[in-house]
């Protein structure tokens, strides 16, 4: 009776002793995984010191073919003519923002097919004037992707199946941060990018950091921030964006570009393009669903 009694203690001793550790075990391996989904885990692999640069990498520039008033142009855009008297607006005159919102188009884009050059501000249209919306028949998506290794991006355009590349481009990312997922400020995975855009030209200030500043000095001209996260994210997109690169006083005291920002680890998590590029960008993707994707080094990219 007495060894009975020892054995039966031993054995439920082993159990409770093999459940401890089964339940530590998942407590550190939870531990990990969330690690993980913050950008927090302890042995991230690390960025370059600086971006690489790879011959391998194709540079390609489509952009003019989504302006172009000629059989030239992409099938995702038709040509139009100007004209007062539309058939799907009654009871008054059709002005620039009426062909916009029918075609699903931005204003941005049409002024620069309108002018033919990169002016995406004036409008001003007459009877019988050419410009470029985006067709209504197609299912027209915008695809992102980062190469935080690189420091490039590359825009794709999707219609339906069809998968296109349209631009490279050489970005800023954030900076280097060894306890990130990302080994950047910059987080990796899948992002929608958000409605609450903005145009930042001089004089115009805002809050950033709790401090009040002319918002073309930290942002540059465009803001596109993120939306909601999508798949694998190592942060929340709450801050985060494409914008311009900051803009600083020159020697006379005039505002200009600081374009040295450009293919550097050197943001706070945004990714920056130079004005020509946010702006082109902005003008193209503000009226369509676009998903942005982050990873550490691209490979195999579709041409």
């Amino acid at each position: 009776m007495k060894y009975f009694v020892i054995a039966t203690v031993l054995l439920f001793g082993s159990i409770g002793l093999m459940g401890w550790k089964n339940r530590a075990a998942k407590t550190v391996q939870e531990e990990a995984v969330q690690e993980i989904a913050l950008g927090t885990s302890a042995n991230p692999v690390p960025l370059p010191v600086t971006p690489m640069v790879s011959e391998e990498i194709p540079t390609v520039d489509r952009i003019a073919q989504l302006f172009a008033l000629d059989s030239g142009h992409l099938p995702i855009v038709e040509t139009v003519s100007f004209t007062s008297r539309v058939p799907w607006l009654q009871g008054r005159p059709a002005w620039i923002a009426d062909y916009a919102s029918h075609f699903q188009t931005s204003r941005h884009f049409i002024a620069r097919s309108l002018n033919q050059k990169t002016d995406y501000i004036t409008q001003k249209v007459h009877p019988g004037d050419r410009f470029n919306v985006f067709r209504t028949d197609k299912d027209i998506k915008f695809h992102l992707l980062v190469d935080l290794s690189h420091c490039c991006m590359w825009f794709y355009y999707i219609d339906g199946n069809e998968k296109v590349l349209l631009k490279t481009y050489r970005v800023g990312v954030g900076k280097t941060d060894p306890h990130q997922t990302s080994g950047s400020l910059t987080p990796i995975g899948k992002y929608e990018l958000g409605d609450r855009v903005a145009i930042y030209k001089p004089g115009v200030t805002g809050f950033f950091l709790d401090d009040k500043v002319e918002m073309i000095r930290v942002f540059g001209t465009r803001w596109l921030p993120f939306g909601k996260e999508l798949e694998g994210c190592s942060r929340i997109a709450k801050g985060l964006g494409f914008h311009g690169v900051p803009w600083v006083e020159g020697a006379n005291g005039e505002l200009i570009e600081d374009r040295s920002k450009i293919g550097k680890y050197d943001s706070d998590g945004c990714i920056r393009l130079a004005s020509e590029d946010i702006e082109e960008i902005f003008s193209i993707v503000i009226t369509k669903p676009t998903t942005v994707e982050i990873v550490k080094e691209c490979k195999g990219i579709n041409q």
